[in-house]
């Protein structure tokens, strides 16, 4: 009789290696890129401002939005 639980407890650990892997590589992408930084969201309100000063008729639905 053979034991089958030793191969899937294997590739649980691969697989848990593997998504810890993966989600240290991302974090430190971001970190590098800057986006854990107080300046990480400034390209999202500079988006934001660049919207209102092109149409001038959008600025009251986006006024609300701060």
């Amino acid at each position: 009789m053979s034991d089958y639980t030793w191969p899937s407890v294997y590739f649980a650990y691969f697989f848990f290696a593997i998504c810890l892997a993966l989600a240290v590589y991302f974090f430190a992408r971001s970190f590098r890129s800057g986006y854990w930084a107080k300046s990480g969201e400034d390209i999202k309100y500079q988006v934001f401002q660049e919207e209102r000063e092109s149409d001038g008729s959008r600025e009251t639905e986006t006024q609300g939005i701060r």
